[in-house]
């Protein structure tokens, strides 16, 4: 590339204002409900009563719209995981808060009910190399990043008890690493777990398979 084409790709700096929080908003109603590719940029600029010229003053392309709209799935979740958060009184409790806040997100109401995970929907949707197969990437390993942090706080207080000479649980951490291998592998359970629900409670358009999750995620965590 020369330098004068490489000049000519300057970032675009676009304008925020109301018009891209109708168009996101509309975005997100009609992704999640009908898909992405299924979902035309008119259907979204006649849902949000823009001109087309007003989506395109606020996104760069479709692309970029549908990036913006993983995006703030994204930041929806973690609003709904950090109030299940402040109720937390224990690292237990941290864990659960996880689980309780894909339940809340399961439970928002929807055009056509509840279709699964949005991210991983429009995920499926979506070519390798597409900026938002990133942002749910970064989405999935951020919540299990978050059980590690949860689940280390509880063994480490295990630990703790155990060392006040206490009952020590059962399969008593002796070490740092063994700690970290202990958090690592119930975290990604605990992923696999939560995904799986998810997606069969997808599928059945209800909450119970959610619900069962949290169940056997309580059961496993009490075992620890």
């Amino acid at each position: 590339m020369t330098e004068t084409g490489a000049a000519g790709k300057r970032p675009v700096k676009r304008r925020r204002g109301p018009a891209r929080g109708r168009i996101l908003e509309a975005a997100a109603r009609r992704f999640y409900a009908d898909g992405v590719a299924a979902t035309g940029i008119d259907t979204i600029t006649a849902e949000a009563g823009v001109a087309k010229m007003s989506l395109y003053n606020n996104f760069d392309s479709k692309a970029d719209l549908v990036t913006a709209y993983l995006g703030a799935r994204h930041e929806e979740w973690l609003d709904l995981y950090r109030r299940r958060l402040a109720d937390a009184r224990t690292p237990r409790d941290a864990v659960l808060a996880v689980f309780d806040a894909y339940a809340d997100h399961a439970g928002l109401a929807y055009e056509h009910g509840f279709r699964g995970c949005g991210l991983l929907n429009a995920a499926a949707e979506l070519p390798t190399g597409h900026e938002g197969r990133a942002v749910v990437r970064r989405h999935k390993e951020e919540v299990e990043g978050l059980l590690v942090t949860h689940l280390r706080e509880l063994l480490l207080s295990h630990r703790d008890e155990g060392a006040r000479g206490e009952e020590a649980p059962a399969g008593e951490i002796r070490g740092g690493e063994v700690l970290d291998e202990q958090v690592r592998d119930v975290a990604e359970h605990l992923a696999f777990l939560l995904e799986g629900a998810i997606v069969r409670a997808g599928l059945e358009g209800d909450g119970t398979r959610m619900r069962r999750a949290r169940a056997m995620a309580e059961s496993l965590v009490d075992g620890l």
